[in-house]
């Protein structure tokens, strides 16, 4: 009896999903889109495809900043994830805001994460080039400085694959559609598995 009720508990810690917090802004939390359609959803379907046992938590909030995600973290690490996808700087840039800001704001968060010994993998952004070339060179630069800093992975350019063809977003031309999520999901995808596999290591070493 003892060895069999061990038995089902080690199987059923084996099956224990791994949770990832996706932690960002309207680009995460799905702007314009049903629920369903939204990054996070989009993701943990295409990795349950894979054979991927993951529950990917939808941490997204429209229309904010480095700062507000930096305010909202501590609650949003409650239940504590087994990884983060962290996803914000467009708003600080379509609002113009100092690059220095946006990347005090991402190094406290990536400090906070590294303390609660989180996985992170960091989901870059570019400025509008409207905004001149300082402002785009400042910008730019932040995330991999960000990610040589902390030693965490980049993906350098979360709606990047959004580009890559006309048809892939809302009416707003910055916001991804159904298939422009997809998109977004297929590119990142080969980083968000190494994301797992770190996560999965440090779960097993716990």
């Amino acid at each position: 009896m003892i060895a069999a009720a061990m038995a089902f508990s080690a199987s059923a810690a084996a099956e224990e999903p791994i949770t990832v917090l996706a932690f960002g802004d309207s680009l995460t939390a799905g702007y314009g889109l049903p629920q369903d359609q939204a990054f996070p959803q989009v993701l943990e379907r295409r990795l349950a495809d894979m054979g991927r046992n993951v529950k990917v938590r939808n941490g997204g909030v429209s229309g904010d900043t480095s700062a507000g995600g930096r305010a909202r973290l501590d609650w949003m690490l409650d239940p504590k994830p087994d990884a983060v996808i962290l996803e914000l700087g467009a708003n600080d840039a379509l609002r113009g805001l100092p690059p220095e800001q946006l990347q005090e704001n991402l190094a406290a968060i990536l400090e906070t994460l590294k303390a609660r010994q989180i996985p992170v993998l960091l989901a870059g952004m570019m400025a509008p080039r409207n905004l001149g070339p300082d402002y785009v060179k400042s910008f730019d630069r932040v995330y991999p400085a960000l990610s040589r800093e902390f030693e965490v992975p980049l993906y350098p350019f979360f709606i990047g694959p959004t580009l890559s063809r006309p048809g892939l977003t809302l009416a707003d031309g910055l916001h991804p559609n159904p298939e422009g999520v997809r998109m977004i999901v297929e590119g990142i995808l080969p980083d968000v598995l190494k994301l797992l596999d770190t996560a999965k290591a440090a779960q097993v070493a716990r």
